[in-house]
């Protein structure tokens, strides 16, 4: 039998905890916070050269390209004019008194209806979610609702309310309500059981599980869903407002279509693209604010 010395034995245990100590140090340098990452400043400046603009990087790009092929003469004005001459003509309407108040009553139209939208999704998503009588009464109706186009339910509105302003706004609330109701349910949903049964566990009553639990948990798929409702209420504005209008951007782009205005017809266009990248800027500044608990992964 070989015989073991002290010494050996001292070092083994001299040198066993210095090698749990890199272990544990290895793990937390993996499973680090991405919050809790800081860059160099070399690091920072780098991604700041190749992102100047963050996420409008390549939307700026986009319009310099456009711009220099328009100017060139390889894109023509009837096709497709040079955003200056596009921000001339909406600069110009808005002089003339047109295009402020269409975009007041636009925006009026998107509001009343992605509200409408918003609460009947988060009240149905959340019933939904938490009960199986809630389930059984929305889910059926909400997946058939998924999969009729807004275009397509846009005459029904229109044979039932008229052409005035109700189907305008049912419409936008249609194209809100569906993406809430069907990402708000599969969060709640989707929260993790086990940590339901550890709140259960430590005597947690149901309010306190649905408000400690279940909503932080669900939050993610919200935002998700709050996403996607701006998104499509913007999409049914356009169609709201592109038939049987007789105000607004839409009508705007029609009456350009009309009398060959390009330049009017992608100044509307510009303007339900900026509603758009307004709508995401103010998801991120909500997932900001209401996930700063959540650890997430940061992109190399």
């Amino acid at each position: 039998m070989t015989e073991v010395s002290p010494a050996t034995t001292v070092l083994a245990e001299v040198h066993e905890p210095a090698t749990d100590a890199r272990t544990a140090a290895r793990a937390r340098e993996v499973f680090v916070a991405a919050g809790a990452r800081r860059d160099s400043a070399f690091t920072r400046r780098r991604k700041r050269l190749r992102w100047p603009l963050g996420i409008y990087t390549t939307p700026v790009a986009i319009l310099v390209i456009w711009e220099v092929l328009a100017e060139a003469g390889v894109l023509g004005p009837a096709y497709a004019p040079a955003p200056t001459a596009i921000a001339r003509t909406a600069a110009h309407l808005w002089q003339q008194g047109v295009l402020g108040p269409d975009l007041e009553i636009s925006m009026r139209r998107a509001a009343i209806g992605l509200g409408l939208g918003l609460s009947a999704g988060i009240v149905t998503g959340v019933i939904g979610g938490l009960l199986t009588s809630g389930e059984h009464l929305f889910n059926g109706i909400v997946q058939i609702l998924n999969t009729i186009p807004i275009l397509a339910i846009l005459p029904v509105m229109i044979v039932w309310f008229g052409i005035g302003e109700l189907p305008k706004v049912l419409i936008i609330a249609f194209g809100a309500f569906v993406p809430m109701y069907l990402n708000l349910f599969a969060a709640i949903r989707g929260v993790d059981q086990r940590l339901v049964e550890m709140a259960r566990t430590t005597g947690a009553g149901r309010w306190r599980l649905v408000t400690r639990v279940i909503f932080p948990g669900a939050m993610p798929g919200f935002l998700v869903g709050l996403r996607f409702s701006l998104a499509y209420s913007i999409l049914g504005l356009v169609a709201a407002e592109t038939v049987n209008a007789n105000s607004g951007i839409g009508f705007l782009i029609t009456n350009g279509q009309t009398y060959l205005q390009t330049n009017q017809v992608f100044a509307g266009l510009v303007i339900y693209a900026i509603l758009g990248l307004l709508a995401d800027q103010l998801v991120r500044a909500l997932q900001r604010m209401l996930l700063r608990w959540r650890p997430g992964f940061e992109a190399a």
